[in-house]
């Protein structure tokens, strides 16, 4: 008798996280002393016949929508057949950026592992399970946290000191960044300056600088410093080949592209096209771990390194499987606020600025699956209403 998938449930829920708010305009997160964001993702679960269940935390709205679209396909399905479900949902989502799939997949790959008793990574295929990180600021504030350059280089400093052996810059957002990148360059300056001797740097405007020129700017401030890359910086949104292959063209940092490129086959173009030196992906948002495994294969074939966007256990256990790969975002992270993520993990699971060992690590569970068990009570005490179930 094989597995069969019975049920679906995906709960939104919601959570603070103190001292935190945003720019201006509402988008990018930063330090606010005194300030309760509150922040919504879902919580999904799929239950089968024989009591083995997959689970996993995160994801967007939009990704919520499209699985109300495409869950009901996976009832009565076998589970372990994950690369059929895949092409099939894929198939399903072609008029939509896909991000529906990323959340379902990471619980099926759980579910496997659960079932097996196995840790993914261990299903995937180990290749390490101690993964180096790096620091990975919130934006710039003007609240006396990361509000100016001397500020970003006494904590990368501190940074360093703690074991990490890279930071990363995300600089001011907004108008403050439109119209000051003699700041940003500053920015770049001091942190160079302080520990580029001795960390590798990187700085991700987000997509925020309005011109080619300024980008052009504030990489070339990049080259001066040795930065270890430079990802995402002007308002194309990183979605332009053409662009970034000139900007290639006229810089020797590395260009860190296709967080905002979906899926395998877009950005296999963007690397034949040489829009990028190095490739970012996520499970979450890129067909789950599934998509991001295509995706890391793609880019070995290139010869090129795959960056995992963001924290989390599915990125840990893709990272802990991928020869080309240099790094774990522990994101975001501040002096003075803890990170934005959830509160849902039980046990010694976390993504703070002080979860790396003193060597500037983090750990692969090695539970069953993700290895991560999650705070239900604390779910579905704050759920939204917004509840869906799938039979």
């Amino acid at each position: 008798m094989g597995l069969e998938i019975t049920r679906i449930v995906s709960t939104e829920f919601a959570y603070t996280v103190p001292d935190v708010g945003t720019d201006e305009y509402g988008f990018n997160l930063r330090y606010d002393p005194g300030n309760e964001l509150e922040r919504k993702t879902f919580a999904l679960r799929i239950e089968t016949d024989s009591g083995v269940n997959g689970e996993f935390v995160g994801g967007t709205s939009p990704g919520a929508a499209q699985i109300n679209m495409i869950a009901d396909y996976l009832i009565g399905k076998n589970p372990l057949e994950r690369e059929k479900h895949w092409s099939e949902l894929k198939r399903a989502l072609r008029k939509f950026d896909g991000m529906g799939i990323g959340p379902l997949d990471i619980a099926l790959w759980d579910l496997a592992g659960k079932r097996d008793e196995t840790p993914i990574h261990e299903l995937l295929g180990t290749y390490r399970t101690e993964i180096p990180a790096y620091a990975s600021t919130y934006s710039a504030d003007d609240a006396g946290g990361l509000d100016s350059p001397g500020a970003f280089a006494d904590f990368a400093e501190e940074c360093y000191e703690m074991g990490y052996s890279g930071f990363k810059i995300h600089p001011w957002s907004g108008s403050d960044a439109a119209r000051d990148i003699e700041r940003e360059i500053e920015l770049v300056t001091a942190v160079g300056e302080r520990v580029g001797d001795r960390m590798a740097l990187m700085i991700d405007p987000a997509c925020e600088y309005e011109t080619f020129m300024d980008a052009l700017r504030v990489g070339q401030a990049c080259d001066e410093q040795n930065f270890f890359w430079y990802e995402d910086p002007y308002r194309d949104t990183g979605i332009s080949q053409h662009s970034h292959r000139k900007l290639r063209q006229m810089l020797d940092t590395p260009l860190l592209q296709t967080e905002h490129i979906r899926g395998l086959e877009p950005k296999t173009d963007f690397v034949a096209n040489e829009g990028t030196d190095l490739v970012r992906v996520d499970p979450v948002y890129d067909g789950g771990i599934t998509g991001a495994t295509k995706v890391v294969r793609m880019a070995e074939g290139f010869g090129l390194d795959t960056e995992f966007h963001a924290p989390g256990p599915a990125q840990r256990h893709c990272i802990a499987a991928t020869r080309n790969t240099n790094f774990y975002e522990l994101a975001l992270v501040h002096p003075d606020c803890s990170n934005s993520t959830p509160p849902v993990y039980l046990g010694d699971y976390a993504d703070e600025l002080d979860s790396i060992t003193g060597e500037g690590c983090v750990s692969v569970p090695n539970g069953p699956g993700l290895g991560v068990d999650y705070d239900w009570d604390f779910i579905l005490e704050n759920k939204t209403g917004s509840v869906h179930e799938y039979t």
